[in-house]
């Protein structure tokens, strides 16, 4: 495993010189033949400014920390912590879910818990191999800058539509239970998609199986996966102005739920649809063949993806919440 050296004296010596003749982080790391950003670090660990850097002083401070033994990390030492939460990661939790959900998990057991940044420390200090990207690989990846997704507006205006601005206020408010939002995850080469249905106040999600993409395809099955819940359940759903929603009327006759068309080019008016596509992409990446996938193995992953803890449900999985809806 490759170490990070500090300087020694006479790198803080020649560094404290240069500071004083004014030069740049990268010139003194020329001089030294080592990155700015070691330098950078080495000025960052002075309680004064880079203008009053002492390498005398300098020298000192880093003697007495080399004298501190280093604190052991928790996964090294703790193999049953380190399984629970390499299993985690391979089921897509995120480290914060991680270190949030052990608590919930092993209530008793204080030896049980981790912080989510020491978890991502151990990652990213592993040695290299394939282990280590197999572990990495499992991490959620962060763009800075989304890219605006195709809005799939329907060749022919779809008749009797109801807009969203008509939705009652508790929708909104997500204060009653049992309004979705849905939308389609679309596979390889424009050729298969998934469905998705997403109850607002619990986030509970629903991976609905799809043998094609056309409007009878998707009502049938959303109507039949939608009716195996309580009434209570089913109020509303909320949906873009897609083609495969066409047979809308006929979707609200089996289900007795009111379809409300968002406004187009308006993806935030189902941003809770929106973000869950995002987090099933760790699931289903781009290009994924949906239609060669089993009904079995996409309820897996639905199960998966519901029992992970979430930050806006104080911590709960979606499961634990819609359950609780189902008493």
């Amino acid at each position: 495993m490759a170490r990070y050296h500090r300087l020694n004296v006479m790198e803080r010596e020649e560094l404290s010189r240069l500071l004083a003749a004014g030069s740049s982080l990268r010139a003194i790391g020329r001089a030294l033949s080592r990155a700015p950003s070691t330098v950078s670090r080495e000025l960052a660990r002075q309680p004064a400014s880079p203008v009053t850097y002492r390498a005398v002083r300098a020298q000192q401070r880093a003697q007495r920390w080399a004298r501190h033994p280093r604190k052991t990390r928790k996964l090294t030492v703790q193999p049953r912590l380190r399984t629970a939460v390499f299993t985690l990661l391979a089921q897509r939790w995120s480290p914060e879910q991680i270190a949030r959900g052990l608590p919930q998990r092993y209530p008793h057991e204080p030896t049980m818990r981790i912080s989510h940044e020491a978890i991502y420390t151990y990652l990213y200090v592993l040695p290299r191999g394939a282990f280590k990207r197999e572990l990495v690989r499992y991490l959620r990846r962060r763009h800075r800058f989304r890219r605006p997704r195709k809005v799939r507006l329907s060749s022919r205006p779809i008749q009797d539509l109801i807009s969203i601005d008509e939705r009652p206020a508790e929708v909104a408010a997500r204060t009653v239970p049992g309004h979705w939002e849905g939308d389609l995850l679309v596979g390889h080469a424009n050729a298969s998609a998934l469905g998705t249905l997403v109850e607002r106040t619990t986030r509970f999600t629903l991976l609905v199986p799809l043998k094609a993409k056309d409007a009878a395809t998707v009502r049938q099955a959303f109507a039949r996966d939608l009716r195996t819940l309580p009434a209570q359940l089913r109020r509303s759903l909320t949906y873009d102005q897609g083609p495969e929603m066409r047979e809308h009327r006929l979707f609200t006759k089996q289900t007795k739920m009111r379809v409300y068309f968002a406004h187009p080019h308006c993806p935030w008016e189902r941003g809770t649809n929106e973000n869950t596509n995002g987090l099933l992409r760790q699931f289903f990446p781009k290009g994924t063949r949906f239609n060669r996938l089993s009904r079995t193995e996409i309820k897996r992953v639905q199960a998966m993806f519901n029992d992970r803890p979430r930050k806006v449900l104080n911590w709960h999985s979606p499961a634990h919440a819609f359950t609780k809806l189902l008493r």
